[in-house]
């Protein structure tokens, strides 16, 4: 495994561990299909979440958010719907990012972003 898959594997589960601290309930890890994939699948009471993780050295110039970009934010889209279809439910739905950051000594810390993104505001950006 690659360095920084390793680096993005550790950024899910500080994530996971965040989730849970804060009573979301773990549903799928890294669900995939021809369209795309979401890193973590997580529910509370009110909201299934559909959370994009990325994790990056404390270095970096742009905050990771930033690389979530509107093809990705479709796809992420594009798979819950389908995610949706064949696992019912009444919960609402919500699109978030997990800024996870790493610093020299390996220690993390984690800017959670609750709706990051929303289907309407991409739609008008089909890519």
């Amino acid at each position: 495994m690659t360095d920084l898959k390793l680096l993005g594997k550790k950024g899910e589960k500080f994530t996971i561990k965040y989730l849970k601290k804060h009573k979301y309930k773990i549903l799928l890890r890294n669900f995939n299909n021809h369209i795309g994939e979401i890193d973590i699948i997580a529910a509370n009471k009110e909201y299934i979440v559909f959370v994009e993780v990325k994790t990056r050295q404390d270095d970096t110039l742009l905050p990771p958010r930033f690389s979530v970009d509107t093809k990705q934010k479709n796809n992420i889209i594009n798979t819950s719907e389908y995610f949706m279809r064949k696992y019912k439910t009444d919960l609402k739905r919500r699109y978030d990012i997990s800024e996870v950051f790493v610093d020299k000594k390996g220690d993390m810390s984690i800017n959670y972003i609750e709706n990051a993104f929303i289907k309407e505001d991409i739609d008008i950006y089909k890519s």
